[in-house]
């Protein structure tokens, strides 16, 4: 452990002198009592701690990290200042997810010790813990396994149904791969859409004639049939934003290459419209709505800011779908593992057994059991089991994604679909493995390979882009904005001041920085917004045009393709029940969110995960309750 403390001290002393810190307070021979500051790099720019003493022991710890990822830095920056106080110690535990932040954060506490003219290594072992309270019981009607995005959503519907709800988390902190989403929400015939104007005919086109391509599905000929119909009587008399719910299932069944199960798309696209309306209920409004992959016409949903400027929807929506938990009475047991389902005489699921963080075990007693616990993305043993092709990618998932809760469905009867469906993501940051949102190609960003030339339309299905890339030198390739989206965007801010970008004053300038052909790039960014302007993308048929790239200092991310989402996953019925394999509900069984499967087939479309958990999740949520009683 000291020898740990020596090594954040050394981090440290990278990026800050010691003579810098801050400080307020005075020896004694008592200790040393007052104010004392440390900094050190996080995730996203400097991590700055105060820490306050009295008589040489930590009684106040205080950081800022305005660049670290919101609702993941951020809440690894609460955990890790409390823990720190509370055991009078730098040598806490990182928070998974979050490890880069809560070393930034320990290494800056190790700093402003020194500059109090401690020894940080003295303060390695801190006060200690409390013992392990033991082996606890518990008694819900409704136990939520997993604290992202489904399980929260399910955890509210069941508590405004009355229901005493318990939600297990596996990490310290709520929002699985929720949180990470940066897109947006899919949904149709909303009134948020009915502000845009309507440019997307080529897009609408251009999905009809990819059904042809499906005539043996007929779940996909009836949709293209009834879209047809809609299109050409909104063509007749153009009124409005043009979208439908036949036309969502559409976009989705094509991008799911026909193989999803068409109810649980149906239930999909039917509820997402309600699902925004009753996000706006609890304080969650996402009003501005574009293009992105797979999809005909604008349809996801994104929050902005205070200034107007797109936010990720993950980290804006996880911290308020905990308020709504929490002030519903709704207990979260975090860093509680669940790892069985509890059944009775007849196959009926009446609860969960888990390991909380010191090895006790946790007895959930429950009337109905609701699994939201996520895909495999995290298990590249799992990954590589069912897709032997993906041995060696990276991957954009939280550690907690690891399939528990399959393996806990499947030993209780549960039957599974579509494992080996695993979704690759074209747009990850090639050094870090973060997350790059494609609302930027929706937004009009271009991808060009190393040689500075496109190669694929970039708001193509997640697979085809995918690919494409992979195909090119290098398997990468630049995401390239300008300065006008940045603007419009703090997640493009983000990146920025995160380091992911290289930027040039020109388009040269830009080329040279990514090692691209500088007269290639110019060219491929000229003709590009000859494209823009004429509306027509002869080159690779792309439909979906913004602004021109014509706004300097322009900017460019090295992206790659990584493990995102496991399409496949445990068999569910329109009413979110779980189902053996025999096609029976298990009794008292529910699942929502990455953790089922049958949604999105051979490949989702970027947008729909956001609908799903929060479709899917309410639907588990009033399931639960209701067959509670």
């Amino acid at each position: 452990m000291k020898k740990r403390i020596i090594a954040l001290l050394a981090a440290c002393s990278l990026v800050l002198s010691l003579a810098g810190c801050g400080q307020t307070g005075a020896s004694s021979s008592a200790g040393v009592s007052g104010s004392f500051t440390g900094t050190a790099k996080g995730m996203g720019g400097d991590v700055t701690v105060t820490l306050t003493l009295e008589n040489s022991v930590i009684t106040g710890c205080e950081a800022e990290g305005k660049d670290e990822t919101p609702g993941i830095g951020d809440k690894a920056i609460e955990q890790v200042t409390a823990d720190i106080v509370k055991n009078n110690s730098v040598e806490v535990d990182a928070i998974a997810g979050a490890t880069i932040t809560s070393d930034a954060v320990k290494a800056a506490a190790a700093a402003a010790l020194a500059a109090a003219g401690l020894d940080a290594a003295d303060y390695a072992g801190g006060a200690g813990s409390a013992e392990p309270a033991g082996d606890t019981t518990y008694d819900a009607d409704v136990v939520v396994v997993g604290a992202g995005g489904a399980g929260m959503t399910a955890a509210i519907t069941a508590a405004d149904a009355g229901k005493k709800v318990i939600v297990l988390e596996s990490q310290a902190l709520v929002g699985g791969n929720s949180v990470r989403a940066t897109g947006g929400l899919n949904a149709a015939e909303t009134e948020a859409q009915q502000k845009n104007t309507f440019e997307e005919a080529a897009g609408v086109e251009k999905t009809l004639a990819a059904a042809k391509a499906y005539a043996d599905n007929e779940t996909i000929t009836q949709l293209a049939a009834q879209v047809q119909k809609q299109w050409d009587a909104y063509q007749a008399a153009p009124e409005g934003y043009f979208d439908s719910v036949e036309l969502m299932e559409l976009d989705t069944m094509i991008g799911g290459k026909g193989i999803n199960d068409p109810a649980l798309v149906a239930t999909l696209c039917e509820g997402s419209a309600p699902a925004i309306d009753w996000l706006a209920g609890i304080g969650i409004e996402m009003p501005s709505v574009s293009s992105f992959g797979g999809a005909s016409v604008k349809r996801i949903h994104r929050p902005l800011d205070a200034e107007g400027k797109v936010v990720s929807v993950g980290s804006y929506m996880i911290p308020k779908l905990e308020e709504n938990m929490t002030s519903r009475g709704v207990q979260l047991l975090t860093q509680t593992t669940a790892n069985a389902l509890l059944t009775d005489e007849s196959g009926a699921v009446t609860g969960v057994e888990a390991t909380d963080k010191n090895g006790n075990t946790v007895t959930v007693n429950a009337k109905a059991v609701v699994l939201a616990t996520g895909g495999f993305g995290a298990n590249l043993e799992m990954v590589e089991q069912y897709a032997p092709q993906l041995k060696g990618f990276m991957t954009t998932n939280a550690p907690g994604i690891l399939g528990q809760g399959i393996e806990m469905a499947v030993a209780a009867g549960a039957a599974t679909v579509d494992m080996d469906q695993i979704q690759i993501h074209p747009t990850v940051q090639a050094d870090t493995a973060a997350l790059i949102t494609e609302g930027l190609r929706g937004d009009g960003a271009i991808l060009v390979n190393a040689e500075g030339k496109r190669f694929v339309d970039e708001v193509g299905t997640r697979d085809v882009v995918s690919a494409a890339e992979i195909a090119q030198t290098g398997s990468y390739s630049w995401l390239v904005v300008d300065q006008k989206m940045a603007d419009a965007s703090s997640v493009i801010q983000g990146y920025i001041s995160k380091g992911y970008t290289v930027t040039g004053n020109t388009a040269e300038e830009l080329a040279a920085a990514a090692g691209m052909d500088e007269a290639a790039f110019a060219t491929t960014l000229e003709t590009w917004n000859g494209y823009v302007k004429a509306g027509s993308d002869p080159e690779f048929g792309r439909t979906s045009f913004a602004e021109p790239l014509d706004t300097a200092p322009y900017y460019a991310i090295k992206v790659t393709a990584g493990v995102h989402h496991t399409m496949g996953g445990l068999v569910i019925d329109t009413s979110a029940a779980v189902l053996n394999e025999n096609g029976e509900a298990i009794p008292g069984l529910y699942a929502a969110g990455e953790v089922t499967g049958g949604v999105h087939g051979a490949n989702r479309l970027g947008g729909n995960a956001v609908s799903d958990f929060t479709v899917f999740g309410r639907i588990a949520g009033e399931s639960a309750a209701a067959f509670v009683g």
